[in-house]
Order: C-alpha cells, then structure tokens, then sequence
C-alpha cells in the first residue's frame, strides 16, 4: 500500500514563494506518475502538475505556468513543488497523487492514492 505524506504548506504573502514536498513509501517510487492537485473551499479539486515514472515529462495547469515547477527524486522517494510568484488565488489544500498508469493524467478520478493534503494561504 503506497503512503503519501505531503508537507511544507504555510501562510505567505503575494509574491512569495514555497517549496511543497510529497514523501512517498511503502512501494517502487519509481513505478508511481505523480501529480499535485489543490483544493480552494467550495471548489472542485483541480489539476496543478504532473510528472512521468522518470520525471523526464512534466505538465502544468496554465494557470501556474511559469510559476510552479514540480520535480521528483526517485532515490529519496520525493516528489517537490516548487511555487514561486504566489497569488491569493493559489491559497488552496494542496495535495499530491500516485498511479501506476504510464501517462500522467489531470483528472482526479485518475489517481488511486492521495496525501492527507498540506494548506497554503496566500495574502494579499
């Protein structure tokens, strides 16, 4: 059973930056696509990033093109997103997401495991 824990959420003002980390366990990281996905109040969860098993292609929402980057260490069992230029819009529950599929997906209902989910609160 795969165990995702994500951590690294926070309160920062616009403009600001921050680092989310996704620590994964109990199976091969590296057979796992990855994604991030987040969840404002009395929103639908919506797709942010997602990377293949290698890392090697990634896919962002373009509502966070330029902005965020998502990566991954297959040796540590890590999946990162960095998010950079942060607008209140992206104050939300940020969650990360495994599967087994081949190609990463940005649907929701795609994905069999998720975190517990970390907040971030972006002010004005």
């Amino acid at each position: 059973q795969v165990q995702l824990v994500e951590s690294g959420g926070g309160s920062v003002q616009a403009g600001g930056s921050l680092r989310l980390s996704c620590a994964v366990s109990g199976s091969t990281f590296s057979n796992y696509v990855m994604a991030w996905f987040r969840q404002a109040p009395e929103k639908e969860r919506e797709f942010v990033a997602a990377l293949t098993r290698s890392g090697g292609v990634t896919n962002c929402a373009d509502s966070v093109k330029g902005r965020f980057t998502i990566s991954r260490d297959n040796a540590k069992n890590m999946m990162y997103l960095q998010m950079n230029s942060l607008k209140p819009e992206d104050t939300a529950v940020y969650y990360c997401a495994a599967d087994r599929r081949w190609i990463p997906a940005t649907m929701a209902a795609q994905y069999d495991y998720w975190g517990q989910g970390t907040q971030v609160t972006v002010s004005s």
